[in-house]
């Protein structure tokens, strides 16, 4: 799945080379046009760079020959400067203007991958993970833990602060550990409580990472996948996609049409998954004991005996936020 970005992005730096020496060679009209001696400058620095060439070739190692045709070079190389800069021109006014000069838009020093051309893969992961814009603002360095209550939940012997102050180590420790682990996690809890949130957060730090995620409610997702079976003007690579990222978010698990379709494709890319080791996270709404009325014993059998499980509890984080706001 990543391979078909980079061969884009490479693709994309043979357009922007290409874009480069056309501007390069207008320019270089443009002055040969205005001062002709520019012109006859350039075509004595490729002759002495030929004969030069040509020396070498021959096996003429005269040092001698080699210094002064090196020194003839630059003495040409100042005079162009020179008409150039009395004329108000940059004095690179005829060199290529790479965006990256690091890499001169090739995306590559030596063998390794220059940090633009990283960038650039971030960006195209970002964009299909569906979580550009909201990644903005839903990231751990965001993350507010005063809206979560310090008093002692009866139920749980612990409270909603301490609870989530738990979750939010997990989900840390999920990504730092994301190449050594074969953890996937279940979010259990009502609306509000920051479930999606984390899920996020996680997101954010792996596709920074240069990791392929992928965030669909599970309504979208069946949508999805609705598509790619029926629809023969939708992309095969989206299943590829869903089964090979390298993490899989299904939000909302329970919100989907529960049909038979919908509930054998579910199962289908959770089995799939799992067996390749690919990570998933899952947030629902629906309670534990409720999970047997909703799905299939396979697939709960699955999602309960295969991902760790967290429950979120405590008051809806999203109305503080609002009396927070009004305060």
């Amino acid at each position: 799945m990543k391979s078909r970005y980079i061969s884009e992005i490479l693709k994309e730096y043979d357009l922007l080379q290409e874009r480069e020496k056309l501007e390069q060679i207008k320019r270089q009209e443009e002055i040969y046009n205005k001062f002709k001696r520019i012109k006859e400058i350039d075509e004595e620095i490729s002759k002495i760079g030929f004969d030069l060439a040509s020396f070498i070739f021959k096996g003429i190692n005269s040092e001698n020959l080699i210094s002064e045709a090196k020194k003839k070079i630059t003495d040409l190389k100042m005079e162009k400067a020179e008409i150039l800069v009395q004329n108000k021109y940059p004095i690179d006014y005829l060199d290529i203007k790479y965006k990256c000069n690091k890499c001169k838009d090739t995306g590559y020093i030596g063998n390794e991958k220059c940090s633009c051309f990283k960038q650039k893969l971030i960006d195209k992961l970002y964009q299909q993970s569906n979580l550009k814009d909201i990644l903005k603002y839903q990231n751990f360095d965001n993350f507010d833990f005063s809206l979560y209550s310090k008093e002692k939940d009866l139920e749980y012997g612990i409270s909603p602060l301490e609870n989530i102050q738990e979750i939010y180590a997990k989900c840390i420790s999920f990504y730092k550990d994301f190449d050594s682990s074969n953890e996937n996690l279940l979010f259990l809890g009502k609306t509000g409580l920051g479930k999606t949130f984390l899920s996020n957060c996680i997101a954010k730090e792996l596709l920074d990472m240069g990791k392929v995620v992928i965030y669909q409610t599970a309504a979208e997702l069946i949508e999805t996948l609705r598509r790619a079976r029926f629809d023969d003007n939708t992309s095969c690579d989206i299943i590829e996609d869903l089964f090979d990222c390298d993490l899989l978010i299904i939000d909302d698990l329970g919100t989907e049409q529960n049909t038979s379709f919908a509930q054998t494709e579910l199962f289908n890319v959770i089995n799939n998954r799992l067996l390749k080791k690919k990570k998933m996270i899952i947030s629902t709404n629906i309670p534990m004991e409720s999970f047997n009325q909703c799905y299939p014993d396979r697939l709960t059998s699955r999602i309960f005996g295969l991902f760790t499980i967290f429950e979120f509890f405590g008051d809806d984080i999203r109305i503080m936020k609002n009396i927070n706001r009004k305060r």
